[in-house]
């Protein structure tokens, strides 16, 4: 443990919002000794604590890396301005929060991408922590800087500054990276980049993106992206986990902050990927195939959790929590189990279907709080564009059932922008939250709280619709206020998320490697904490782009022919670009007949 580092900075706390985020030292956080294993490791999450320390996956690796006894593994977070602030004054190092380690001095940090917003605080911890921003400019002495996530599906944006990034499940892929990174590096007879190509050339899921070359034609398209090394895949894959599900560990001690988080409650993973194939997510695309966990497993785990950490809540995870094929028998066990305890069990993630008419019976006695979902669209046309089969009826029927049955409140999730999206579409949106606050009223006597929640649609890397453009800032605002004058009753409310976010979200999400010059320069300028509607400076990034002759529109507005090669072609997740091309021909057959009818 660096003692002298861990002193000076608790010196300085006293001045800092939330000092414990940064202390270390929760309960069930693990601390070994560095000089009794083989190598050391970081996980860096580019957000800040209170974000990132109840993340599912970074417990989940965590919990892995360090139930094997060759390894340390340790947590860093991005720090709030201030805190930076207060480390650059005094020249201090981001450290990892078990032993005050700096982050230069791990043999390997691997950086969780949740987010494309959050790319500028991977440029924070790297520069903070004493790793140099660019990959080439790294010697031995450095770790190797890994990343892997959602947020890496599209990794031009960040591949001068990341070694090598990991495409699909981490269960597997952390462990086996880690063990050649340390077999390389205790051979000693490579050269840094010798060490990288050999790894990603000993498997087909790792990207190290220092040997691949774009090739550009004269419109400013992508012509190819060349390898420059043979021993490297031409094409990335997906690593999945094959075996048993319930064979892969699940954290039963997670770590119980000092601090509040919003997700201050135990997290289990019931089912990862999703059975329906919705057009606009990726997440059902890059979490194929289906694998789920049996009842047994789930409520054993939760049942040690508990007994673990003390938490009164329990979350049941997945892309789609109600099209667990056992829900019913799930749900039932978790009530019979927890209820006596005081323990509540939510499920965060709920599917409009027959399912939903049965869950307030099936969650009778538990703390009524929210129901959240998401419809997404509000009519029918516009589902089967979306190739989302869901049924008003079920919608309008589960939530008669949950009011009758104690719950409070109703939060609904929709897209606006969506590939022909219209008029009648933003009316349904508003037509339908009102819908369910009458039914509130008819139910209980009074109207209840319900919010639609509109997300700008920003067409995804690996989803069919990755060919369309963004909708316009002019469109998204027209939108939104549309939306809210439409709106007569007071209970219920339309938000709408950040427009100028969601502007950057595209450009970060479907750019190529010539905008990573613009993210280190806005970076440079002091983008920070880009998520954080305090801290975003949307203007700083406009400016930016201005400057270095970077055209935003025509990365994240312009739609792309099917033939283009994209930025993120050479990754090719699940079913492939084939699977998606007729996804995307289909979608464009079905707009033209929601089009002949009008």
């Amino acid at each position: 443990m660096s003692t002298a580092l861990k002193q000076e900075v608790m010196r300085l706390l006293a001045r800092i919002q939330s000092p414990a985020q940064y202390t270390g030292g929760e309960l069930n956080s693990v601390v070994k000794n560095h000089g009794s294993v083989r190598g050391k490791l970081c996980l860096a999450f580019p957000d800040t604590y209170s974000l990132g320390s109840s993340h599912h996956g970074l417990q989940v690796l965590y919990t892995i890396m360090n139930d094997d006894p060759q390894w340390a593994c340790e947590r860093a977070f991005a720090p709030w301005i201030d805190f930076e602030q207060t480390l650059r004054e005094h020249r201090l190092p981001l450290y990892s929060l078990e032993t005050f380690t700096p982050l230069h001095e791990f043999d390997l940090l691997g950086f969780s991408l949740q987010y494309e917003v959050c790319y500028s605080n991977l440029l924070t911890m790297l520069d903070l922590g004493g790793i140099p921003l660019h990959s080439k400019d790294r010697t031995l002495a450095h770790p190797l800087v890994i990343a892997g996530g959602p947020g890496a599906q599209n990794p031009e944006l960040l591949a001068p500054f990341v070694d090598l990034f990991v495409i699909g499940d981490g269960e597997e892929s952390l462990p086996w990276v880690m063990d050649q990174w340390m077999t390389l590096k205790e051979q000693g007879k490579l050269s840094r980049a010798d060490m990288i190509a050999t790894l990603a050339g000993s498997t087909t899921w790792a990207y190290a993106p220092m040997f691949y070359e774009p090739e550009y034609h004269a419109d400013g398209t992508l012509a190819a992206m060349n390898r420059t090394r043979s021993e490297v895949p031409r094409e990335i894959l997906a690593c999945t986990i094959n075996q048993d599900f319930d064979a892969i560990p699940l954290p039963t001690k997670p770590i119980v902050s000092f601090v509040r988080t919003p997700h201050d409650r135990i997290a289990i993973e019931i089912m990862r990927g999703c059975p329906w194939q919705c057009r606009f997510c990726q997440s059902t695309v890059i979490k194929r195939p289906l694998r789920v966990r049996s009842v047994e497993t789930i409520v054993q785990a939760a049942l040690e959790s508990y007994r673990n950490t003390g938490y009164e809540e329990i979350s049941l995870l997945s892309l789609s929590t109600s099209d667990y094929p056992y829900f019913e028998e799930l749900v039932e066990r978790m009530q019979a189990v927890f209820a006596p305890l005081g323990v509540t069990v939510s499920l965060p993630s709920l599917r409009i279907n027959n399912q939903l008419r049965s869950l307030p019976r099936l969650m009778k006695g538990a703390r009524k709080s929210g129901l959240t979902l998401a419809p997404e669209v509000a009519r029918d046309d516009m589902r089967e564009q979306i190739r989302k089969k869901i049924k008003n009826d079920d919608l309008y029927e589960g939530c008669r059932e949950a009011f009758r049955n104690g719950w409070q409140r109703v939060k609904l999730y929709f897209l606006c922008g969506l590939p022909g999206e219209r008029q009648v579409d933003l009316d349904g949106i508003v037509e339908m939250a009102e819908e369910i606050a009458c039914i509130s009223k008819q139910v209980t006597g009074r109207y209840k709280e319900v919010t639609a929640s509109v997300s700008n649609f920003v067409p995804k890397p690996h989803t069919p619709y990755q060919w369309n453009g963004m909708q316009t800032r002019e469109y998204l605002r027209w939108a939104g206020e549309y939306m809210r004058k439409r709106n007569r009753l007071r209970s219920v409310a339309v938000k709408q998320h950040d427009i100028e976010c969601s502007m950057l979200e595209g450009i970060l999400t479907r750019g190529d490697r010539r905008v990573a010059v613009a993210l280190e320069e806005a970076w440079r300028r002091g983008a920070r904490l880009d998520g954080w509607r305090e801290c975003f400076k949307p203007q700083l990034w406009w400016q930016t782009f201005r400057d270095l002759g970077i055209d935003v529109a025509w990365y994240s507005q312009r739609t792309r022919p099917l033939n283009e090669v994209l930025p993120w072609d050479h990754i090719n997740v699940k079913k492939g670009r084939e699977y998606l091309e007729k996804e995307q021909n289909r979608s464009l057959l079905q707009l033209q007949v929601m089009a002949d009818a009008r």
